[in-house]
């Protein structure tokens, strides 16, 4: 039955969704393309892309170079937040008009961008080119060099308009950015290349949403292990310029960051580890991974490591029981940014006794696919850039109880009568780490077992 639902899915999606097989076998799935036209994709463009990534870094001035709705879109984009400065939560843009298609939005863009500078003060300014500036092309590159040179800051391009690609792209884009910074430090103190001064990690894709970077930073601290840099949460400028000071870097959103990653490990010979925060499995593994990166230098940091989850595993397990008890036999359903944000929720969700039987993402790559598979019980939904059509779909299909998704999501869920977990960008709600697993668990409890769902039209039929 279900192998007929697929079949008759919009041509163009045919290889973007397959269903685990009960041998095991792992099949391709068509992922990293453009959405297809007339799906409603629900993968945000480039411009988005590269405006969660850059957002958080909190002293710098974020221009958007374009209509007013896209900074409107993209105002307090992610719920990240600053232990200081707030310049990143303001939404400034050129407001490109009518009359800035026909003759151009260059000086507009200059005007703007020195205007900004002398009130804010910022430590460098990064200009967003959104759909609009690639149509009519203004050079902003000739105007962030002249503005860079009178301003003493970085000026820093961005180029994600956003009909170039897709979310990814965006990524790409933000990523090329950061590495401009990467290295320029003026403190003299700070080295231009290694040997390194600091035996230290950078974090990378990990945007401190509801404060989650200041929890990890301290979890390492309890290891010994310093941060150099978080790249982007609660990033300052000078920062970001230090990175190549750290000795690793682990990758948190790999769907974000990887590229930086390898950038960064090309030039300034820094090895990376790809980690997860979310569940207690991936939180302990990415403490094991940081500790054996450190092996030769630091060999008791591997005991401290193990100390650390054995005590933190005492204390969370207990207050996860009562969840479980309630929770045993629920069946979910995520659909989320990067897929391998989808593996730990799988094994997270296991902790609570929950079944996944509809799994997604917006960017996830061929290897990731080939993970959710491994991980996946047979017969699960796995899809590449769903669309609301196909993903209501197959939720009420496999009779999910839960959905865990997005801004985009949550109404879906809601429509169709079943509990919702946002675990989208711009939640308040910390759910990296032990304590956020925590948080999770209670957060999925009181949404699957809310009473009003024996209201809706799906549990009464």
């Amino acid at each position: 039955m279900l192998d007929q639902g697929i079949s008759d899915l919009l041509e163009d999606r045919q290889g973007s969704v397959l269903e685990t097989k009960a041998d095991g076998a792992t099949a391709a799935i068509r992922c990293g393309t453009r959405s297809a036209a007339g799906s409603v994709s629900q993968r945000a463009c480039v411009f988005c892309g590269s405006r969660v990534v850059l957002y958080p870094i909190a002293d710098a001035l974020h221009l958007v170079h374009g209509p007013a709705g896209c900074a409107a879109y993209t105002w307090d984009i992610r719920g990240a937040l600053s232990s200081g400065p707030a310049l990143h939560r303001h939404s400034f843009t050129t407001d490109l008009r009518e009359t800035d298609v026909v003759y151009g939005g260059a000086a507009k863009l200059e005007k703007a961008l020195r205007a900004l500078i002398a009130q804010h003060d910022p430590k460098t300014a990064f200009v967003y080119s959104t759909c609009i500036v690639g149509l009519i092309g203004d050079d902003v590159d000739a105007v962030c060099r002249r503005v860079e040179a009178d301003c003493g800051i970085p000026v820093i391009p961005v180029d994600s308009e956003g009909f170039k690609g897709t979310k990814k792209d965006g990524y790409k884009a933000a990523c090329a950015a950061i590495a401009r910074l990467v290295g320029t430090s003026v403190d003299p103190a700070v080295p231009p290349a290694p040997p390194r001064s600091v035996a230290g990690i950078n974090i990378l894709g990990e945007f401190n949403l509801a404060g989650e970077a200041w929890m990890i930073r301290d979890t390492y601290a309890r290891m010994g292990v310093p941060v150099v840099a978080t790249l982007t949460g609660d990033a300052r400028v000078d920062t970001v310029r230090r990175a190549h000071t750290a000795c690793f870097n682990v990758v948190q959103c790999s769907g974000s960051m990887l590229g930086l990653a390898a950038l960064l490990e090309e030039k300034y010979g820094q090895p990376y580890r790809r980690v997860s925060y979310f569940g207690l499995e991936d939180m302990a593994q990415a403490l094991y991974d940081v500790a054996d990166l450190f092996a030769d230098s630091d060999p008791g940091m591997a005991a401290r490591a193990e100390a650390l989850v054995a005590e933190e595993m005492a204390r969370v397990l207990p207050l996860l029981a009562p969840f479980r008890k309630d929770l045993e036999g629920a069946r979910a359903a995520i659909y989320v940014g990067g897929a391998f944000k989808a593996h730990s929720l799988i094994k997270a969700l296991r902790h609570l006794g929950m079944q996944t039987v509809v799994v997604g993402s917006q960017t996830g790559n061929k290897e990731d696919y080939e993970r959710l598979q491994q991980l996946c019980d047979p017969a699960t939904i796995i899809l590449d850039d769903s669309n609301p059509v196909e993903l209501s779909r197959f939720v009420l299909e496999k009779k999910a109880d839960l959905l865990i998704g997005g801004v985009k999501e949550r109404p879906i869920a809601y429509k169709l009568g079943l509990a919702f977990c946002d675990h989208n960008h711009e939640r308040k709600i910390p759910l990296a780490g032990f304590e956020g697993m925590v948080n999770f668990a209670r957060e999925v409890h009181g949404s699957v077992t809310s009473p009003v769902w024996k209201w809706s039209a799906r549990r009464r039929a």
